[in-house]
């Protein structure tokens, strides 16, 4: 069985994370499955490098102009394309959609109108589609809404994060049995601590995101830098020892210098394994961020965490885990910020949070469990049917 993993990348380190995700599951369930992704474009988020060291085949795909050319590998033996681990679009069997937040108004109309064209384009075929939890919406613009009608017909699960997305998606399309809730999926993968992290000189993380910068209206894009030095000097008076983590990049690498400075100097810690990044944010006492899975892999810890947001993906992640209050504005005053701080440096309402956290975690990971068990039902019945398939064909004489 050939499964495509698509839009997930090694870029974004929550896009990696949920790659991980998504490749844990597989080898446990299907360890004779042949996981698939394809290349993307030059300077793609896919490199070759990257998709060879974690075992992943090569989708022969190639765009050009909206046309795909991809199949013209066909025309390569099956045996040949076998040896250099090449698959084709039309072999794939299983395609698993782990983009996270691609399908909205915020990106454009563009990657809901590729999804859409690609699912009509495997459902004519019988690949299975599923679209692991993800954001969706707002769909206002008409191509965007056009889009989501047409990707929603050819799936065969849709998978949203919380109830916001879902009402986006449903708002367009209506109630569908396969239109379904389920938490973020990577909240089941486990962290590796690093082995020169000490955690005794790095308790309280900051996690910044030039996202905030540039998917934000200008009087958030402005105050968002101080914010976070604003955090960032309260955490150092208070001997809580903070330091930053890059989670994706050079423009987060740019926020985490002048945050730093204004801590005073504060370590920076660039880490490029998303799994250490996990494990580096389960050490912690506390977090303050704006990555999404950073946060993610924070909450589902039971590390008390704060947070800013440049979409509806970071009130619901927190309502999730009880904990609505931790979404804080960037104009926030001292005063309340200094209480919100009291959350992670109090060891009373520390303890009382990641409690509170832990039993929201263990809530929401068992709904994740039941996510995949559903959606390896799908699976399990596309591999019955080739079974099923390949039993009726004539033995070679």
């Amino acid at each position: 069985m050939y499964v495509e993993v698509r839009k997930a990348g090694f870029v974004n380190k929550g896009a990696e994370l949920m790659l991980h995700a998504v490749l844990q599951q597989l080898a446990e369930r299907y360890p004779d499955a042949k996981r698939v992704m394809e290349p993307g474009r030059p300077a793609s988020p896919y490199p070759y490098a990257k998709r060879s060291e974690l075992g992943l085949y090569q989708k022969a795909w190639l765009w050009r102009k909206g046309v795909p050319f991809g199949d013209l590998a066909r025309l390569v033996p099956a045996g040949i394309r076998e040896q250099y681990g090449v698959v084709l679009d039309s072999e794939i069997d299983v395609v698993l959609d782990a983009a996270g937040f691609a399908y909205s108004d915020q990106w454009g109309p563009e990657l809901s109108e590729e999804l859409a064209r690609s699912a009509r384009r495997w459902h004519a075929r019988g690949t299975k589609v599923i679209l692991l939890p993800q954001a969706f919406g707002p769909f206002t613009d008409q191509r965007s809404k056009d889009a989501v009608k047409a990707f929603v017909e050819h799936c065969d699960l849709i998978y949203t994060r919380e109830q916001i997305s879902y009402e986006h998606l449903t708002g367009v399309v209506g109630e569908m049995d396969k239109i379904r809730l389920s938490p973020d999926f990577t909240n089941l993968v486990e962290g590796v601590v690093p082995k020169d992290f000490d955690a005794g000189r790095n308790r309280v993380c900051l996690v910044p995101n030039y996202r905030m910068l540039d998917k934000t209206d200008n009087s958030v894009a402005g105050g968002y830098v101080p914010f976070m030095q604003r955090v960032a000097k309260m955490l150092s008076e208070r001997g809580a020892q903070p330091f930053l983590l890059v989670h994706e990049g050079e423009n987060d690498y740019r926020l985490a210098q002048q945050i730093a400075e204004a801590g005073g100097g504060l370590p920076i810690i660039q880490e490029s394994d998303p799994l250490k990044i996990k494990g580096i944010l389960g050490q912690c006492q506390g977090t303050v961020g704006s990555r999404f899975h950073g946060l993610v892999s924070a909450l589902s810890q039971g590390v008390p965490s704060l947070a800013t947001g440049w979409s509806h993906k970071y009130r619901m992640l927190f309502a999730d885990y009880g904990f609505e209050e931790g979404v804080l504005n960037i104009d926030i005053s001292d005063a309340d910020l200094a209480g919100a701080l009291n959350h992670i440096t109090d060891p009373q309402r520390h303890a009382q949070l990641s409690a509170q956290l832990n039993d929201h975690s263990s809530a929401l990971k068992e709904k994740s469990h039941a996510m995949w068990r559903e959606v390896f039902g799908v699976m399990d019945r596309c591999r019955a049917a080739q079974s099923a398939v390949a039993s009726r064909e004539p033995t070679p004489a």
